[in-house]
């Protein structure tokens, strides 16, 4: 659909564009348009790249540059493809800060002029695909196509279209949105940029501080898509024992900054922002559904109050640029790397008063990816995506892990008295070296059990009460033991767990009644 031939550039343009500086680059983004250009060079046409630079490494900078060059270089235009409405804003008037000529593609255009003034196209997928099916645009010395978020498979049904162009590919995570469809089918090879280690530790990023709270994800549901599904997000997330937890981890570790909550429900979201409000904390929900208007009025008041906190639902993970965020909130659990780098990337950019940000994850996240900053190497999950995905840990071996901690307004009851610590483990290894029967360290567990709440109880009712909030940490010890005699089916420690309280209350009644 391109000639093969450019035409020359008019000349009083091409000097526009040199003379018309942007920002002075880095030093690792010089190194980047310098490696992709030498790879076009070697592959002029027909060659698909693949570019991966972490979220706030300046994506959108390092194409725009490339772009000036390679129409500089070449006498060719240059096309660039995004799949949301606010990045195809940012990138045009990027691309005229540094003096690209260049014009939207966008649901009012229905044809081009044979003007050659525009040496740059920004496009939405949708609308760029219904005028190419409809012959409607055609492209004259078209030379590069640049897909921005190049992980979205909403953009391989252009590839067709431009077979002959260089194709370049832009992403922070080069891991394909859909697992049947990997990304390696469609790029010949991924050229790697600087990693979040490196940009965080050279100053271009805030350092993430992490705080992982423990959840069960047993109930969520995984959908078609890889992803845990909203209606079962919205079940776990919305009870009011996630919400408490919530509350607790923001007052804990965040109170008083910038907070940006990532929920995966609209209906959870809410329940947040009411939540919030009550306690007196400024808050407002944000969703997909909420127009243009209101949401860039909610967008302004969450850039001018200092201690907001901004609920919100999938709108924000792309496009959006606010440095001010102190504090980033993993209020639902994924399985999309993507995704994950993408929500604690909105708390990534530095201030002169910013070096580091808070990312409080409440759905074992962390524990299922590594930390936002930890080596990724992405050259092996760009070649075999479903290894990767194979060897992330299941929430089951994940919840194997979690190490029970008392929370502080439990263990005020238990101040003065027994330590409130028991290490199953231990007690399984010593009552076996002393030939005992393996339960006799269930029977010490609840020994330790009876003491504290002797300790911090009045009465039997005082004690019953106290056996029911220790029902966590029982839960614990029993999983432990579970562990340590092999025996881990689902059924077992449930009926392990309802004998223990049963137990343990029974005891308990007797000694009240004896007393």
């Amino acid at each position: 659909m391109t000639s093969p031939e450019a035409l020359p550039i008019d000349p009083k343009i091409a000097n526009r564009m040199r003379d018309k500086k942007g920002k002075e680059l880095y030093g690792y983004q010089v190194q980047a348009i310098d490696t992709i250009l030498s790879r076009i060079q070697k592959f002029p046409e027909g060659y698909n790249l693949l570019y991966q630079l972490p979220t706030g490494g300046g994506k959108t900078v390092i194409f725009s540059e490339l772009a000036k060059k390679y129409i500089l270089e070449t006498g060719k235009r240059v096309l660039i493809l995004t799949h949301r409405i606010e990045l195809l804003g940012q990138t045009s008037a990027m691309l005229s800060e540094i003096g690209v000529p260049n014009k939207i593609i966008n649901s009012k255009v229905k044809e081009l002029d044979d003007s050659g003034d525009h040496w740059c196209f920004v496009a939405m997928v949708e609308t760029l695909n219904n005028r190419l099916n409809d012959e409607r645009i055609g492209f004259e010395d078209l030379g590069m196509v640049v897909v921005d978020e190049a992980h979205y498979n909403s953009f391989r049904k252009l590839f067709k279209h431009f077979s002959k162009q260089v194709l370049l590919g832009v992403t922070a995570t080069p891991l394909s949105s859909n697992i049947k469809l990997p990304l390696h089918d469609n790029y010949a090879e991924l050229i790697v940029g600087e990693s979040i280690g490196n940009l965080v530790g050279d100053g271009f990023l805030a350092e993430a501080k992490t705080y992982s709270y423990d959840v069960n994800l047993r109930a969520l549901k995984v959908g078609i898509n890889g992803d845990y599904t909203v209606s079962s997000s919205e079940r776990l997330y919305g009870n009011f024992l996630m919400q408490e937890k919530l509350l607790y981890a923001y007052e804990e570790k965040a109170k008083g900054t910038k907070t940006l909550i990532f929920n995966n429900g609209i209906n959870t979201s809410k329940q947040v922002q009411a939540m919030f409000e009550e306690e007196g904390y400024p808050c407002m929900h944000l969703d997909n559904t909420h127009s243009e208007k209101e949401r860039q009025d909610i967008l302004e008041w969450f850039h001018k109050t200092p201690d907001a906190v901004l609920s919100s639902v999938s709108i924000l993970t792309t496009g959006f640029d606010e440095p001010t965020v102190e504090t980033i909130i993993l209020n639902r659990a994924t399985k999309s790397l993507t995704l994950y780098h993408q929500m604690i990337g909105r708390g990534s950019r530095i201030l002169k008063n910013k070096k580091s940000f808070t990312v409080i994850d409440l759905g074992n996240n962390a524990r299922r990816f590594g930390l936002w900053d930890a080596h990724i190497n992405w050259h092996d999950i760009f070649k075999s995506p479903q290894s990767y995905i194979e060897g992330l840990y299941s929430d089951e071996e994940i919840e194997e892990e979690f190490v029970y901690q008392m929370p502080e307004e439990l263990a005020e009851k238990f101040k003065g008295g027994p330590m409130t610590k028991f290490d199953m483990a231990e007690a399984y290894v010593e009552v076996t070296r002393q030939a005992l029967r393996p339960k006799e360290a269930i029977k010490r567990s609840m020994e330790q059990h009876m003491a504290m709440i002797q300790h911090a109880s009045e009465d039997y009712w005082d004690a019953s009460e106290l056996v029911d909030l220790l029902a966590d940490d029982i839960k614990f010890r029993v999983k432990q033991y579970a562990k340590c005699i092999a025996k881990a089916t689902t059924n077992y420690k449930n009926w392990l767990e309802e004998e223990y309280t049963r137990n343990l209350k029974t005891a308990l009644r007797h000694t009240f009644n004896d007393d």
